[in-house]
Formats: structure tokens, C-alpha cells, sequence
């Protein structure tokens, strides 16, 4: 069994990647990091998610240009004084179009309470029921999510997960088919790192801790 200074250690070298090497990874070292994703806990063990993979460049090609058509909407609608520095950080929205291979995380939220209870049930309940349950979704397929990355990088992968994408999100929606009842969750750029990204600070444990005893 692999020891927690073992564990630590490929949580602690993990880093995001956005700049990779133009030759892809197997299909079969993809499928061995997708095995470990879905190894992840979730509500119920509803394992509410599903992994688009995208080889295709042409597809990759066009989520970058609708999210760049996103960005420059956005753009216009922000005040000018702010407008340099909100296109520098949507510069870093398109970073995943280079990779050889773009992982789409999908959820759906986990609907067992709201089945069973019925128009007696207050607004207020009803209304945290369903974000409980679409919050599980989510929660459920961001565990997922985090098993990819680290099993990406022990595998010798470069990846990201990243967010910035999904001011696009409908545009990702309809490019990649995905059906009404599933939630895009990020863009995971995935492939062999062509960059060696510095450690960024963290916050220690003990300050982002509160024990109620």
C-alpha cells in the first residue's frame, strides 16, 4: 500500500499544466488515468459523472473560438479602466487549445429526495433539496476530478483543471452535443507537460483550520 509521505508527495509536486508537447498520450495511459478518476467517492455512490474525450482538433479548435468569442463579449461590457487586465486573465481562458487531448468532466445532479417528496413539502426545503442534490453532483464529479489530476501527474502527465472555459458554457454545451440534464464542469488539458511550472504558495493548514471541540 502506498504510504501517506507517498501520497503526499505526488499531491505536493502535482502542478497545472497548460503547456504541452504536441505528441498525445496513449488511449490506453488516458483510460488508466480515467479508471483511477472514477474511483472517487460520491452521494449515494451515484457516481453522478461522465468524461467527454476530446482528440479531435477540429472540436478543440472550435470550444477555444467560442471561448474567445465570450471573452471579447464580456470585454465590451467592462468598464474601460479594467478592460486591459480582464483580457490578460481571459488570455488564460483558451490555454487548453494546444493540448493533444482536452477532458470534458460532466455532472448531473442526484435526484432521490426530490422523487419522494410531494407538494406538501415547504418552498424553503424544496429549494435546499435541490441545490443539495446539485451540489452532490457536482461535489461528487470535483472528487472525481481531483483523482484525474494526481493520477495524471503519476502517470508522467501534465494537466489543469480549469473553469475559465465555461464563460463559454452553453457554446461547450451545444459543440459537444452534451444533453439538457448534464452540467459542464471544467476543461482538463491533459498530454506530456512542455513547461515546469513553479509551486504557487499555499496557505497552511493550521490558518484555513478552526477546531470546535
Amino acid at each position: 500500500m502506498i504510504s501517506h509521505d507517498q501520497l503526499h508527495d505526488v499531491m505536493q509536486t502535482r502542478r497545472s499544466v497548460r503547456r504541452f508537447r504536441p505528441d498525445a498520450p496513449s488511449r490506453a495511459i488516458i483510460e488508466s488515468v480515467l479508471a483511477s478518476a472514477v474511483t472517487a467517492p460520491s452521494a449515494s455512490n451515484k457516481q453522478p459523472w461522465r468524461f467527454l474525450v476530446v482528440r479531435n482538433r477540429d472540436v478543440i479548435d472550435r470550444i477555444a473560438a467560442a471561448v474567445r468569442t465570450a471573452v471579447e463579449r464580456i470585454a465590451m461590457a467592462i468598464d474601460p479602466e479594467f478592460e486591459p487586465s480582464f483580457r490578460a486573465y481571459g488570455d488564460y481562458f483558451t490555454r487548453f487549445e494546444h493540448a493533444p487531448v482536452v477532458i470534458v468532466p460532466l455532472s448531473r445532479a442526484l435526484t432521490i429526495l426530490s422523487n419522494l417528496t410531494g407538494g406538501r413539502l415547504a418552498s424553503d426545503d424544496a429549494d435546499r433539496i435541490a441545490a443539495m442534490e446539485r451540489e452532490s453532483g457536482l461535489i461528487g464529479t470535483s472528487l472525481a476530478l481531483q483523482n484525474l489530476l494526481l493520477a495524471a501527474h503519476a502517470a508522467g502527465l501534465g494537466a489543469s483543471g480549469m473553469t475559465g472555459p465555461l464563460v463559454a458554457a452553453d457554446a461547450i454545451r451545444e459543440i459537444l452535443r452534451v444533453p439538457a440534464s448534464w452540467h459542464v464542469v471544467a476543461l482538463v488539458p491533459i498530454g506530456f507537460a512542455d513547461e515546469e511550472p513553479a509551486a504557487t504558495a499555499r496557505k497552511p493548514a493550521d490558518v484555513v483550520t478552526q477546531w470546535i471541540e
